[in-house]
Parts: C-alpha cells; sequence; structure tokens
C-alpha cells in the first residue's frame, strides 16, 4: 500500500483512479444527493437521511469504480484522504477544472 505524507500528494493518485468519465459523473450526482440528503436532514431533523446520504455518495461512487473505473475505491486504503478528494475533486467538476 503506497503511503501519502499529505492530501496535496494523494490528488493526483486519486484523480488518477477517476480516469473515467462515467465514474466522474457517478461520484458528482452521488455528492449531490449527499448535499439533498443533508439539507433533508436539516429541514426534517430525521438522522435516518444522513444514512440515506451515506448510501447515496458510497453507493454512486462504488458502481463507478467497479462497474466503469474496474478498480477498488480508494476509501479502502485511505479513508480520510478519499473522503476529501471526493470534494475536491466535485469542486473541481463545478470550475470545470476536470471534465464533466
Amino acid at each position: 500500500m503506497k503511503r501519502f505524507a499529505s492530501f496535496r500528494e494523494f490528488y493526483p493518485f486519486y484523480l488518477e483512479e477517476h480516469r473515467n468519465r462515467t465514474s466522474r459523473r457517478l461520484h458528482f450526482i452521488g455528492s449531490c444527493g449527499v448535499l439533498v440528503l443533508l439539507l433533508a436532514t436539516l429541514v426534517t431533523g430525521n438522522g435516518w437521511w444522513l444514512l440515506a446520504a451515506l448510501v447515496c455518495g458510497y453507493g454512486f461512487a462504488w458502481v463507478g469504480h467497479f462497474f466503469f473505473e474496474k478498480n477498488r475505491p480508494a476509501t479502502f486504503k485511505h479513508p480520510l484522504y478519499s473522503f476529501i478528494g471526493d470534494w475536491a475533486m466535485f469542486r473541481d467538476i463545478l470550475r470545470g477544472r476536470i471534465p464533466f
């Protein structure tokens, strides 16, 4: 398992694991779903929406990895950096730095 000293060092690896456009789109859709479900949690006060947010975010991402990237999600080996990477990629897609 490769070790990374910082997120800055990890992020190029993360992007390399997300070369497939369909996989990136699935990650993006899952992240949008997470935001909506977090909002539902705040509006309704129902904590079950948090569980739905986890399933949504990871579900879309893992479909992208297993069926399109044909690799294992970085979450299994680098959970914190992978979580940060999901949101960094989401931001970079919104800014047009990464093709959607």
